[in-house]
C-alpha cells in the first residue's frame, strides 16, 4: 500500500515537471514573437538620395606618362674654350636666346685671312679678264693675236674666277664656325643641370651634351588604352577633338585639361593596348616630364539620364536593384536596369521614375515593405551633388 502510494506521488510529480516546463517554453516562444513583430515595425534609419536628370559623361581611363613636348640636347659642333655660359640650372628661356659662348677668335683669325684671300684673288681675276677683253679685241681687229692665246687667256681668267669662288666658300664657312660659337636655344623650355662649366675645352666630337632643353609649354603625355576600345575612339576622333583631364597618381585630383592629339599606328600585341598622344597647355607648370598621370579620355555624353548615386544600386540573385522610399516611409525593392557606371554616377535605363528617392545608405537592414527614417546620407550625396570634379560635363 505504500509503495503504490509513492509510485503515485512520484508520477505525479513529474507531469507537473513537464507541465511547467511546456509553459515556460510557451512563454519563451510568445516573447520572441513579441520582439520580432516590435522589430519589423520599428522604422529603420537610411540615407537617400533623389533621382535627377542631367547629361552622364561617358570616360575612358588609361595611366599615362608625361613627356615633354621637345627635348633638345645641345652640343658643340666646333672646338674650342667656353667663354660665357649664359644660363641657370632649371631656368625657363625663351627660343633665340644666347645660352653658351665659344672663344670665336681662332674663326676670326680664319675669316680674316679668307678675306685677304679673296681679295688678292678678286685682283688678278680682274686682270686676267681685262687681258682676255685685249686679246680678244686684237684677234678681231688686226689678227694680232692667234685663237690659242685668246683661248689660253680665257681659261686663265675662268681659273682665277674659281679662286675668288673657292675663297668665298671659305669667308662663308669661317663666319659659320663663328656662328656656331655662339649656341642659342632652339625652343623655348627649361634648362635642366648644367653639365659643363665656362673655361672647359669643348669638342665637337664630345658625346655628351653641355645642356638639355626640355619644352614643358605644351607638354605632352602618352597613355595606353586597350584594342577594344580603339574603334570607338576612331570614331569619335572623326567627328571632333577629343577631350582628355589629367589626374594624380591617387586619381582624385584633376590635375589639366588638354586635347587627345593622335593614335599610335599599331597595337602592343603583348599588353592588347594601344598607345595615344595627348597635349596640354600647362602654363602652370603641374605637368612635368616622366611623371605618371591617370588620364581620363571624355568620349560622349549621354544626354538626359536618369542618375542615382552608384552606392544606391544593389546586386541580387535576379540582377540589380534599388530600395526605393515611398510616400508611406516604406521601402520597395524595385530592380532596374543600369546603362552606365561612371566614377560615382549611375545612369538607369528603367525601373526608375525621375524624383523617386532611394536608399544609399543602410541596405544591409532593409527588405521589402520595411519602415524606413530618412536621414542625410553618410558620406554620400544626391545624385546631382556626387560626381567627383572633371567627371561631369555641362548639360546643354
Amino acid at each position: 500500500m505504500n509503495k503504490n502510494l509513492s509510485w503515485q506521488w512520484m508520477l505525479f510529480g513529474g507531469t507537473l515537471l513537464l507541465l511547467l516546463a511546456f509553459g515556460g517554453c510557451q512563454g519563451a516562444d510568445s516573447s520572441k514573437d513579441q520582439k520580432a513583430l516590435a522589430a519589423t515595425t520599428r522604422s529603420v534609419p537610411v540615407g537617400v538620395a533623389s533621382a535627377v536628370v542631367q547629361d552622364m559623361p561617358v570616360y575612358l581611363t588609361g595611366l599615362g606618362s608625361v613627356t615633354a613636348y621637345n627635348t633638345v640636347s645641345l652640343k658643340s659642333r666646333v672646338d674650342g674654350q667656353l667663354l660665357q655660359v649664359n644660363f641657370r640650372e632649371g631656368q625657363q628661356i625663351n627660343k633665340g636666346a644666347l645660352l653658351v659662348l665659344i672663344d670665336p677668335r681662332p674663326y676670326q683669325v680664319q675669316l680674316e685671312s679668307a678675306e685677304a684671300q679673296l681679295f688678292k684673288d678678286q685682283a688678278s681675276l680682274r686682270d686676267a679678264q681685262l687681258n682676255y677683253q685685249r686679246y680678244k679685241d686684237l684677234l678681231q681687229q688686226s689678227g694680232a693675236m692667234s685663237q690659242q692665246q685668246v683661248d689660253t687667256q680665257k681659261s686663265t681668267a675662268d681659273q682665277f674666277e674659281g679662286a675668288v669662288r673657292t675663297d668665298q666658300a671659305a669667308i662663308d664657312n669661317a663666319k659659320l664656325q663663328i656662328e656656331y660659337c655662339h649656341i642659342t636655344a632652339p625652343v623655348s623650355g627649361r634648362i635642366g643641370l648644367r653639365l659643363v662649366d665656362a673655361g672647359n675645352i669643348v669638342h665637337a666630337a664630345d658625346t655628351n651634351p653641355m645642356l638639355v632643353i626640355t619644352q614643358l609649354q605644351p607638354i605632352s603625355v602618352i597613355f595606353t588604352l586597350p584594342q577594344d576600345s580603339l574603334p570607338s575612339v576612331v570614331k569619335r576622333m572623326r567627328q571632333g577633338t577629343l577631350k582628355v583631364d589629367a589626374y594624380d597618381r591617387d586619381d582624385k585630383t584633376k590635375l589639366a585639361a588638354g586635347t587627345l592629339l593622335t593614335i599610335d599606328n599599331q597595337i602592343d600585341q603583348t599588353t592588347g593596348t594601344v598607345r595615344l598622344k595627348s597635349t596640354f597647355d600647362n602654363k602652370d607648370g603641374v605637368l612635368f616630364p616622366n611623371q605618371f598621370v591617370n588620364i581620363h579620355l571624355l568620349l560622349d555624353v549621354r544626354k538626359n539620364s536618369t542618375i542615382v548615386p552608384s552606392v544606391a544600386v544593389q546586386r541580387g540573385p535576379q540582377g540589380n536593384f534599388v530600395y526605393v522610399v515611398k510616400s508611406d516611409k516604406t521601402v520597395e525593392a524595385r530592380p532596374v536596369t543600369v546603362a552606365l557606371t561612371q566614377s560615382n554616377q549611375s545612369a538607369i535605363d528603367s525601373g526608375l521614375q525621375v524624383g523617386e528617392l532611394v536608399v544609399t545608405d543602410g541596405q544591409d537592414k532593409l527588405q521589402n515593405g520595411a519602415k524606413v527614417e530618412t536621414r542625410a546620407p553618410s558620406g554620400n550625396r544626391s545624385a546631382s551633388q556626387s560626381a567627383t570634379p572633371g567627371t561631369t560635363a555641362p548639360t546643354s
